[in-house]
């Protein structure tokens, strides 16, 4: 059934579902429909961090971290900056939060395990990837699709959250890179981390940029 969080729920396998397909001209019999189990539940709704859910069964998906990680490909919206955390693709905190998930099993297929190289990686080196060196790292990989410059808006972002000062080097640096996407994220980060005097430092040494999207992030962070 489709649960409070729109997404589908399994009595037997939980909220953790990897979807397909079978396309054949057999006559299969028609499975009878599942019933609502969600009950008076809302541990998906209560654990969204940017409250993007206006009601059960309904998500906004503007304010969805796994849309604004991964479909949203401008700068992502101040309001929900902090909400992210260090979630770099996606979120699924509704999907972890559901209780049936306690009946499912973990997965044993190994094409879609995680590798190695990817289950914890330091913010540090994503943001030193460039464009060939991100292809290599996410061959294979969904996250692979949405590119090098949302890849490090998206690390940026959790660079400004983490507040390891030591991480500013890395987001002063992107203030030079070539897409306004990746400069206006690394301006948002040294807003985080850096202090007034240092900010403005970092500022004067860039008077050449001409990208509005870049110079309003630049405006906001001398507001704040």
């Amino acid at each position: 059934w489709q649960g409070k969080h729109t997404n589908l729920v399994s009595r037997e396998f939980g909220s953790w579902l990897f979807l397909g397909a079978i396309y054949t001209t057999l006559e299969l019999p028609r499975d009878d429909a599942e019933i609502d189990h969600c009950g008076s539940c809302q541990a998906c709704l209560d654990i969204c961090p940017t409250a993007a859910f206006p009601a059960p069964y309904k998500l906004d998906a503007r304010r969805c971290i796994s849309y604004l990680t991964i479909e949203n490909k401008g700068p992502i919206p101040q309001e929900f900056r902090k909400a992210i955390g260090n979630r770099i693709y996606g979120c699924d905190d509704c999907l972890a939060a559901c209780p049936w998930n306690k009946f499912a099993q973990e997965g044993r297929e190994a094409k879609l395990a995680a590798r190695d190289e990817l289950r914890a990686p330091g913010l540090a080196e994503l943001s030193r990837l460039d464009d060939a060196a991100f292809r290599a790292l996410f061959t294979k990989s969904p996250v692979k699709r949405i590119g090098r410059d949302r890849f490090l808006r998206n690390v940026l972002i959790a660079i400004g959250n983490s507040g390891e000062v030591a991480l500013a080097d890395e987001a002063r640096r992107l203030l030079d890179d070539a897409s306004p996407l990746v400069r206006g994220a690394a301006v948002w980060a040294l807003g985080q981390l850096l202090l007034p005097n240092d900010l403005e430092e970092a500022r004067a040494a860039r008077p050449s940029e001409r990208d509005e999207s870049v110079c309003e992030e630049w405006r906001a962070v001398s507001q704040a």
